[in-house]
């Protein structure tokens, strides 16, 4: 086949890109080259482009078809330079922009910039006690033993006596005492003494979102048995109700807690009010909170809050994981005795303001990229088998898209959700359609970016081969999660057999968020992202524009109550639509928790569809409200962003495509009951 490429690119990109072009192809312009290639040859070319490309890269492929016709094969890159035929603009406009081209649309971003920062700089506040500063010891005698209460809830009880000291027990009183930064510690250690186990429900407003992160940034607090059934529909009802007898406290033997109890009680060499660097940023960042406190109100009010924490807890994880995994900084002036973990040998690390100050700076730069979470993380486009008409025996799949197509056209520029019902009959494609069906509903309609979620494992890789050999996509734009290597090396030998997978120990922040092994063999672009994510696995998860995997993989965004494995899910989930295959197939506890990780997708803002030829009615109205509720919430939380749901349900004979406003919940639920029975 003969081809043309054409590069656009800009900067140091310009010279990586003609190093690779000038080794396949001869070159008839200053930025543009032709030669005769084959299919293996052109997509070696794309392989090695991509391993080189970054924000300033841009070269499009064409295949010469005939004397009069050409096409446009694929662009690496910036897809900006060139229009959808590969056409290269000659004129532009600019505009100006308030923040940045992410940041706009977030209102909440400051909000959950401050509330990060401050749960930052206070998470490990509890560790200045004594029992904790004796076990860090290399000769602790008290090492591997739990501690009677552990840290995160003493750091609690620390900010609830730093409030308790207060004149008026208000948010601005708080805050105006921290940007003060006049602490006193002999309050603060006799306050402590003196609460209740059970006492966070009387902190303010924006305290309680502060004690919230605090709490859970190692773990979720473990629901007793008598709360299970009991809805607690805000912050201060569940506060009321978690204790340290939540998985916060260790009673395994009565007497030693009681022996070394009070001990975590116990401040000896202060609570860092030493520490002048801590106390900046303590004070820069209680006065961002204070200038957020508006902003505090109406999330509580409309319940977008619950999404705050989301996005807040992720970034302070993130940057707890990060953070502790470095070394200590050793150009650290602050000496106040205090210290925040050890390293491999057992030897104290990182101080313990160090440590705050370090988390906090790092959960921040995470918070800062949220918006490029979203929009940053590569799609795949130009996708030919995607773009051709379907046989005539699966013509459903053209028409299914056609209807969405109109449905688009019709309603508002502004993003919408979108929740889709696939009940094609067993064999007549549905897997080929529903990857029609996501291209159609990506924001230009000719991209893909989405998680398959499948129930059996031992079919994923299975599936992947199925997604290279239809849709034609290779290991750079598809990755496959799987449990361990030997699995990989077996289906290459059409040998599959289901192994156990590998377990990996470590300590809570220094673990690894991400165990499994991925297939998929394209290097990723160093962007801003890639910084934040410091293993290569972690950056395969993100940067892959389509992964086929077990949803037990992805369904770890909902249902990790303890460590960090949550936030790779959480992060992928934030850019890529999701759709879950032969979802009939799971009962019981399982269709509850997929009913939690479709709620996560809405509040994501993402589009889902749910695939299997018999889905019962009840089902899809049941995932749909869960859909809704969280589409609901991120409608709310963006200024750009319509409340419209549109709904379809697709199968061989016909496609119907609705819309319905998640605003009105009643008048929603009740019209896509008559939709789907309709239907």
């Amino acid at each position: 086949m003969m081809v043309t490429f054409i590069s656009q690119c800009e900067k140091k990109a310009l010279n990586k890109t003609r190093r690779v072009l000038d080794s396949f192809a001869n070159r008839i312009g200053d930025n543009s080259w032709q030669t005769i290639i084959t299919n293996e040859g052109l997509s070696a070319v794309r392989k090695l482009l991509k391993k080189t490309a970054s924000k300033n890269t841009a070269v499009s492929c064409h295949w010469i078809r005939s004397r009069n016709r050409s096409e446009l094969i694929w662009v690496v890159g910036n897809r900006d330079k060139f229009n959808s035929e590969g056409v290269v603009p000659v004129n532009s406009t600019r505009k100006n922009l308030l923040n940045s081209q992410y940041e706009n649309d977030w209102k909440y971003l400051p909000l959950i910039k401050a509330l990060t920062a401050i749960s930052a700089l206070f998470h490990d506040w509890g560790k200045a006690s004594e029992l904790f500063q004796n076990k860090l010891k290399p000769d602790g005698k008290n090492k591997y033993k739990g501690d009677p209460i552990r840290h995160e809830w003493i750091s609690c009880l620390l900010l609830n006596a730093l409030i308790n000291t207060c004149e008026h027990k208000t948010d601005e009183s708080w805050l105006i005492y921290l940007i003060n930064g006049k602490f006193n510690e002999n309050e603060f250690k006799s306050i402590v003494k003196q609460q209740e186990p059970a006492s966070l429900h009387h902190l303010p407003s924006a305290a309680k979102l502060v004690a919230w992160l605090i709490v859970s940034h190692h773990r979720l607090p473990l629901t007793q048995e008598d709360w299970r059934n009991e809805k607690a529909e805000d912050i201060e009802t569940t506060l009321k109700r978690i204790s340290q007898k939540w998985g916060y406290e260790n009673r395994q033997n009565e007497q030693e807690y009681q022996d070394r109890v009070n001990s975590c009680f116990e401040f000896p060499k202060g609570l860092l009010s030493q520490s002048t660097k801590w106390l900046q940023q303590i004070k820069k960042w209680s006065h961002r909170l204070r200038e957020s406190l508006p902003l505090i109100e109406s999330a509580l009010y409309d319940g977008t809050y619950r999404l705050v924490l989301h996005h807040s807890r992720l970034c302070l994880m993130l940057g707890d994981h990060y953070y502790s995994s470095q070394g200590a900084n050793q150009k650290w002036q602050e000496n106040t005795g205090l210290y925040a973990n050890t390293d491999g040998s057992n030897q104290l690390k990182q101080k313990l303001d160090e440590h705050l100050v370090g988390v906090s700076g790092s959960a921040l730069r995470t918070a800062y990229l949220l918006p490029a979470f979203e929009k940053e993380p590569p799609m795949v486009s130009d996708i030919r088998a995607l773009k051709k008409i379907s046989p005539t025996a699966f013509r459903w799949q053209d028409k299914a898209v056609e209807k969405i197509n109109q449905w688009k056209k019709n309603n508002s520029t502004k993003a919408q959700g979108f929740f889709a019902v696939n009940m094609a009959s067993t064999g007549c494609g549905k897997t080929f359609a529903n990857a029609k069906v996501m291209r159609a509903l990506s924001v230009d309609g000719n991209s893909l970016r989405y998680i398959l979620a499948l129930g059996l494992r031992t079919l994923t890789l299975q599936t992947g081969d199925e997604y290279r050999e239809r849709i034609g996509l290779d290991n750079s734009e598809l990755a496959v999660l799987i449990g361990s290597k030997a699995v990989l090396e077996l289906h290459h030998q059409k040998n599959v057999e289901e192994l156990d997978e590998a377990n990996y120990g470590g300590s809570e922040s220094r673990q690894s968020l991400l165990y499994e092994t991925i297939d998929y063999d394209c290097d990723i672009p160093e962007e801003c992202l890639a910084t934040v994510l410091t293993k290569e696995k972690d950056r395969q998860l993100l940067y892959a524009p389509i992964l086929t995997c077990t949803i037990d993989h992805i369904i770890a965004a909902t249902e990790t109550k303890r460590g960090g494995r949550y936030i790779l899910p959480c992060l992928r989930l934030m850019s890529s639509d999701l759709v879950i295959d032969e979802v009939d197939d799971f009962t019981g506890s399982d269709l509850i928790a997929i009913g939690r990780l479709i709620h996560l997708a809405g509040m994501l803002g993402r589009k889902v569809m749910i695939s299997s030829a018999t889905i019962p009615s009840d089902l899809a109205e049941g995932y749909f409200n869960a859909y809704k509720k969280g589409w609901q919430l991120h409608a709310q939380s963006r200024d750009n962003i319509e409340s419209i749901i549109g709904c379809a349900w697709i199968d061989e004979f016909k496609t119907e495509v609705f819309s319905v406003n998640s605003l009105q919940s009643e008048s929603a639920i009740n019209s896509y009951k008559k939709y789907h029975h309709d239907f």
